[in-house]
């Protein structure tokens, strides 16, 4: 009866300790054996190699051994210092690249965007250039022909001014010439008609 209760209790620590089973990695830069019992005196049924994921069934705090189960699939016992919670080193180097390939995708795909956008901007730069250059053109010719209409402008107002000053000359003439005349013929003509003799009443 105690041999059943105690082979029923061992079962039920087994089937809990596998339900409640860890992750674990042994240590890097190691190569430890798997006993078949929680001492390095047991016998050794096999070996892990460094960095390797193990899984973690129970641990005997007394002895200091972890029974494992290993990426094989056999079950054993290791020195709990071999343990470690941290992947090894060719997981890690693997997770690694995996974002140094991502990484480095990101990088390319912005830089290539960079790189179009810079394509962009200097094309855009080119094309205000050329306007900027058109505009100016464009402006030192309109400052040319105004000027030129400046200098007619003056030309013409100083040739009407001109032209003013002589018409006003020649009215001034020809308004002379019409008074002399009148004042000639004025003194003129009394002495030309006839001169009558009064009538005596």
């Amino acid at each position: 009866m105690i041999r059943k209760t105690t082979l029923l209790l061992l079962v039920i620590i087994s089937l809990s300790s596998s339900a409640n089973a860890v992750t674990r990695y042994i240590s890097d830069d190691l190569y430890t054996y798997i006993h078949s019992g929680p001492s390095s005196k047991y016998k050794i049924i096999g070996s892990v190699n460094a960095g390797e994921r193990i899984e973690v069934i129970q641990t005997d705090l007394n002895a200091g051994f972890t029974q494992i189960k290993d990426s094989k699939g056999r079950s054993g016992w290791i020195n709990s210092k071999y343990t470690s919670s941290r992947p090894g080193l060719k997981e890690r180097l693997a997770e690694l690249e995996t974002k140094f390939i991502t990484l480095n995708t990101q990088l390319h795909t912005t830089k290539d965007k960079a790189n179009k956008d810079i394509v962009g901007l200097k094309d855009k730069l080119i094309s205000h250039s050329t306007q900027v250059s058109e505009l100016e053109n464009t402006n030192a010719r309109l400052n040319k022909e105004l000027q030129e209409i400046q200098a007619l402008n003056d030309n013409l107002n100083e040739k009407l001014d001109t032209e003013k000053n002589d018409l006003l000359m020649r009215w001034f003439s020809y308004g002379g010439m019409v008074g002399g005349i009148g004042l000639l013929f004025g003194l003129i003509l009394p002495s030309l008609m006839p001169s009558r003799k009064k009538n005596r009443w």
